[in-house]
């Protein structure tokens, strides 16, 4: 994330100012980028991608499935697919 910056004020010093805004404004994608990244690594290391405190929606990425629990399934009951399809589930329309 910090090299963005950089090309920036390079671009900027450079003359092209279009060129220095758009690699500023990737460097704002990239820091949300890393953020996510750095809480997808915590649950790794916790053990908890699969596994949550509360119960929860998980939805099949396969065929749609959805279960309520604090664990997703270690198989989808409607297409076989392993639990690697699962992911935490929510409405957002």
């Amino acid at each position: 994330t910090g090299l963005y910056p950089t090309f920036a004020k390079k671009a900027e010093e450079e003359g092209y100012p279009e060129v220095a805004k758009t690699f500023r404004l990737v460097a704002e994608v990239e820091k949300r980028h890393e953020a996510r990244y750095r809480k997808l690594w915590k649950n790794v290391k916790e053990h908890t991608v699969f596994k949550k405190d509360d119960k929860v929606y998980w939805k099949c990425r396969n065929c749609g499935h959805i279960v309520y629990n604090i664990e997703a399934p270690e198989v989808c009951p409607v297409c076989a697919h392993p639990r690697d399809y699962f992911e935490v589930w929510k409405e957002t329309y």
